[in-house]
């Protein structure tokens, strides 16, 4: 996917690369400006009015605080993930990984726990020696993957499936294909179940990353350098960009971040749930594109990500309550999701009828 590389707008690009009027450009209004440019805009009146029409119809049941913490915590971890994989679709790419590594870092971190703190009643130390372990394991990942991409020249598909099949294979060979259990209580009650002025934990670590990965896509050179490998590669290699190191620096944040979803995971369920996680990479994937990052790279902002982690999240929490099949949930995100990549086509071939390249 990396081959593909277009020309965006100047709101997509480094103000540098957009020319002087651009570099003039307070990073604010840039920011603002890549917020509209990507789409994220619409998919936002749209979560808007789905909250809306489930208030309407159940008023005392959705917007509630309960219903409120109840739909964030589900959606944190996801949250997490997506904006790895933010960054990762910016510069053009793909991580099918992610759900993989997920559960590979959380059964790494969970062994390592039951292992060290002999079960349910072991003490922080094992607990922060198991959350390291779920946090570089998944970095390690994504440091194999960036570097098979980068300098091995495969392409992302291909690495990120042969790696989503290894790290779900061999925690399937770790733990025997069942999930490890006895995680200790201490990390349920504090960081899985625990709250901080009435917010989960969960959610707290969530929101946290997620403002950390939006302020350094949006102001720092290291977001700059990400939006112009996903325009144009070859041009951001001219002007002296690095994409190589770029690139693994990209996958090696991903990685990461799923590895920090494995252990927020494992502090929420006090279990592995192997089989709950082998499709969180599309459920990454989809959230990144209903939130207006393109599939061609170059454009994209956490924020839209964070829209797109809650419109399924809202749906699927709604449908429950006004007593709507749950299965309608997928047909709604996948028509969210056709009309997110169709308007994002829509939009480049419109820049090109126009010349904006």
């Amino acid at each position: 996917m990396n081959e593909v590389k277009e020309q965006t707008g100047d709101a997509a690009r480094s103000p540098e690369e957009a020319g002087p009027r651009a570099a003039a450009r307070p990073r604010w209004q840039t920011a603002l400006r890549a917020a509209g440019a990507a789409n994220a805009s619409w998919t936002f009146v749209v979560l808007l009015v789905l909250m809306a029409g489930f208030s309407a119809a159940r008023p005392n049941a959705f917007l509630t605080v309960f219903n409120l913490r109840s739909m964030t915590s589900d959606a944190a971890t996801l949250l997490v993930m997506g904006v790895g994989m933010t960054y990762v679709i910016i510069t053009g790419g793909i991580d099918l990984s992610v759900g993989s590594v997920l559960i590979f870092s959380g059964v790494l971190a969970g062994k390592v726990m039951v292992h060290l703190g002999h079960g349910a009643d072991a003490g922080w130390p094992a607990i922060t020696a198991g959350l390291l372990v779920g946090l570089v394991s998944g970095l390690l990942w994504g440091l194999v993957n960036g570097l098979l991409i980068a300098r091995a020249r495969v392409p992302a598909l291909i690495v990120t499936l042969g790696s989503y099949g290894m790290a779900l294979g061999f925690a399937q060979i770790i733990t025997g294909g069942t999930d490890v259990r006895s995680i200790p209580n201490r990390l349920n009650t504090t960081i899985g179940i625990g709250n901080v002025a009435g917010i989960p934990w969960t959610v707290v670590i969530a929101a946290l990353v997620t403002l950390a990965g939006g302020a350094v896509l949006a102001t720092t050179r290291f977001g700059r350098h990400t939006f112009a490998v996903g325009s144009n590669a070859e041009a951001a290699r001219r002007a002296g960009i690095r994409v190589e190191r770029h690139l693994i620096k990209v996958y090696a944040l991903s990685g990461l971040l799923a590895g920090l979803a494995g252990d927020l995971s494992l502090a929420r369920f006090q279990t592995t749930t192997i089989a709950g996680h082998t499709t969180d990479n599309l459920s990454a994937i989809a959230a990144v594109v209903i939130g207006g990052t393109s599939l061609f790279g170059g454009v994209g902002t956490v924020f839209g990500t964070v829209v797109g982690v809650f419109i399924p999240t809202v749906l699927q929490d709604g449908f429950v309550i006004v007593g709507i099949q749950p299965f309608w949930q997928s047909v709604a995100v996948g028509a969210v999701l056709i009309a997110a990549v169709f308007t994002d086509q829509w939009r480049r071939q419109a820049r090109t009828r126009n010349g904006g390249g």
